[in-house]
């Protein structure tokens, strides 16, 4: 890597298992990162509506989504530290061309089109917050988030993101000052409750959708590969291998990123039954007019902290739907210089990437667009997408090729094509409802 600092690397230091809490803590990273950012203002839109119109009869899907989430993440993850590359990087050396760039053609619009949507939902939280007109808000958290990407280091930003995975807890606190139904919620959550309807199916495609996202795949390799660079790991042959311990710190840190992401979709089904599918409030389509139907239902705090979370998770988010269209890019035109632990100026394409899908996503705000309105949609269509990449995922996975002895678990490699087989049915039951 011509333009890669220029220190000479120095061994990963061994990762042993954790001892007590701090040491569990210190190990979470970019799993963690990954399944915090999945909450985004584009999926807490997907899960309000879900709870709004059904109640809590989508409950158990939470059950479901985990460990298909968690087994799917785990895979890149493992590709990331095995491959010492990410995931668009894999695809490219091991399959043709056409395949890596309908890979990109899955991911970099629907990207794109969810970062303008995660803005707006910023900017409209803190419009209810200030009484400051959102259009004002919506550049500045561009800026600020560019800001962030181009003049932090890598170990900055990771740390930031870690602590802003801590907002999401504001999900689980508004549930309970909801006063649900706990008897209900336990009836729905253990016995799977199903209409054969166009809506109700949209639904559970729409939850899959955004919570087993496309671009997650991509961003799990890439920081995987980050991280090892962020330990004086430059070259490829460096980052080739990981240890068995590195490998078991990486599905602790990626399981409790995915628990944490399902565990707060949960909550927020379950919120948003409790107050706004109880007192009628059925028909809604965004974050916002969540929300807004909350504080009479729940009172002041639940709706702080409902829209404090949709702040914070966009600070998280954004980053990593624009960091992962430039990874995407990057790994598919074989670029040299592509990394966040390079400034600016040694990787200018990879950040004018980084930039431009957030400037686009900013353009989609002030064209007329309503983005935030269409954001369940948008999570339909990732619910339809995604199943070629999973697919993809557990080929390269269980190649021996590019894994050698590190290949899948036969119970990995089960939950990873569970998971393509029942995001296909559900949306084949969609298009034919």
């Amino acid at each position: 890597m011509a333009n890669a600092k220029t220190a000479p690397a120095r061994p990963k230091p061994l990762i042993r298992s954790p001892r007590g809490i701090q040491g569990f803590l210190d190990e979470l990273g970019p799993g963690l990162v990954t399944g915090a950012a999945d909450d985004d203002p584009s999926g807490i839109s997907t899960y309000s509506v879900a709870g709004a119109s059904f109640g809590y009869a989508t409950l158990w899907t939470a059950l479901l989504t985990f460990p298909l989430m968690a087994a799917v993440q785990l895979m890149c993850a493992r590709l990331g530290m095995v491959t010492g590359c990410g995931l668009a990087s894999v695809i490219r050396t091991r399959y043709s061309r056409w395949c890596l760039w309908l890979a990109c053609a899955l991911v970099i619009p629907a990207n794109i089109f969810n970062v303008g949507a995660d803005l707006a939902g910023m900017a409209d939280a803190m419009e209810m917050m200030t009484h400051i007109p959102a259009y004002i808000w919506t550049p500045f958290f561009a800026a600020v988030i560019v800001a962030l990407l181009l003049w932090t280091s890598y170990r900055t930003m990771a740390l930031i993101f870690k602590w802003l995975t801590l907002v999401l807890f504001a999900y689980v606190i508004t549930a309970f000052l909801s006063h649900p139904d706990w008897k209900a919620i336990l009836h729905f959550t253990l016995l799977p409750h199903f209409e054969w309807t166009k809506e109700y199916i949209s639904v559970l495609v729409a939850i899959m959708g955004t919570t087993i996202s496309p671009y997650l795949f991509f961003w799990q390799a890439a920081q995987e590969v980050e991280e090892d660079r962020d330990h004086g790991k430059v070259t490829v042959a460096q980052r080739k291998g990981s240890t068995n311990s590195e490998l078991r710190a990486a599905k602790r840190d990626v399981i409790t990123g995915m628990l944490l992401s399902n565990l707060v979709m949960y909550f927020l089904i379950l919120t948003t039954a409790a107050t706004l599918h109880a007192h009628g409030e059925k028909n809604i389509e965004t974050a916002k007019q969540a929300a807004e139907a909350l504080r009479p239902l729940a009172g002041r705090g639940a709706y702080w902290l409902f829209t404090l979370g949709m702040i914070g998770t966009g600070m998280l988010a954004v980053p990593v739907l624009a960091g992962s269209c430039a990874y995407v890019v990057a790994e598919g035109a074989k670029w040299r210089s592509a990394s966040l632990n390079l400034k600016p100026r040694l990787a200018q394409k990879f950040y004018a990437v980084i930039a431009a899908s957030i400037c686009i996503g900013l353009v989609f705000d002030f064209v007329g667009m309503n983005a935030v309105k269409m954001l369940f949609w948008s999570a339909i269509l990732n619910g339809i997408l995604a199943p070629p990449l999973v697919v993809i995922v557990v080929l390269l996975t269980s190649d021996k090729k590019v894994m050698g002895t590190r290949t899948n678990s036969p119970l990995m490699k089960w939950l990873g094509w569970a998971c393509a087989v029942l995001m296909t049915a559900a949306a084949v039951a969609l298009l034919v409802v």
